[in-house]
């Protein structure tokens, strides 16, 4: 696919509903502009998991709020942005509202993609890598089927509750561990796209979840690019058709 001199626009990790109601409507916000913002040169945008902090799409009923977000995406795509959302580790319970209200594919595993004679990889990043056995095991049971059935048939009060209670604990698990540069031997992504590497070649590995936006060089051809987040970095990457950058939204 050409891209006819538009940019291809990446960002990830909003957390949208996370840690309260306020905060994440000023985020929000940040979030519409941004998109707002890009609209006139954007050949397609890629938001590459986590929009929120949690979301279940019940049988006839979605979590309220974040009408913003929902409607500026509706407006790109029906301008004739196109836009493809991969689901993270927070929302990953997506089975069709996006792609029959806003017209938005949604991927729940890693996917290549052309654009202008570069090859993409690109994943939320969940799961990807050596080590943490108890998550990969975890995130086997939480996309199952049955398992999306028996909490579905929570009523939402308690359902939306208890998932808000379980993100919470993820992210303070995590610590500060999101806001430094690991090393290249202890990056998970960065091992994965090595090994992916060593099948097929890519220009580019783009993913999210870490929350710490890195460009790294994986050899002369190809590159590893995490897209931060929207919490405290406020970074994208775009492509002009010709390179990959990464930048921070300052607005």
């Amino acid at each position: 696919m050409d891209i006819n001199g538009k940019k291809i626009y990446f960002l990830s990790d909003f957390h949208l509903g996370a840690p309260d109601f306020e905060s994440s409507l000023v985020r929000e916000k940040k979030v519409v502009g941004f998109l707002d913002s890009i609209k006139q040169d954007a050949a397609e945008i890629f938001i590459v998991g986590d929009i929120f902090d949690f979301w279940y799409e019940y049988k006839a009923v979605v979590p309220k709020g974040y009408t913003r977000l929902l409607g500026k995406l509706a407006e790109l795509t029906d301008s004739g942005i196109k836009v493809h959302v991969f689901v993270g580790n927070h929302d990953m319970w997506m089975s069709g509202y996006f792609e029959k209200e806003l017209n938005i594919p949604v991927y729940h595993e890693p996917k290549v993609f052309e654009r202008n004679g570069k090859q993409f990889y690109i994943g939320h990043g969940d799961g990807l890598g050596p080590g943490d056995k108890g998550y990969k095991f975890i995130k086997k049971i939480f996309r199952s089927p049955l398992c999306q059935w028996l909490f579905g048939q929570l009523h939402p009060t308690w359902g939306i509750g208890l998932a808000n209670y379980f993100s919470r604990k993820s992210r303070e698990k995590t610590g500060s561990a999101d806001q430094h540069f690991l090393g290249e031997d202890n990056e998970w992504l960065i091992i994965y796209s090595k090994e992916v590497l060593r099948q097929q070649q890519f220009d580019y590995f783009i993913f999210g979840h870490r929350h710490y936006p890195i460009d790294f060089k994986l050899s002369d051809t190809s590159r590893y690019i995490n897209l931060g987040d929207w919490i405290r970095t406020f970074t994208y990457a775009s492509f002009d058709g010709t390179d990959v950058q990464l930048h921070e939204w300052k607005h």
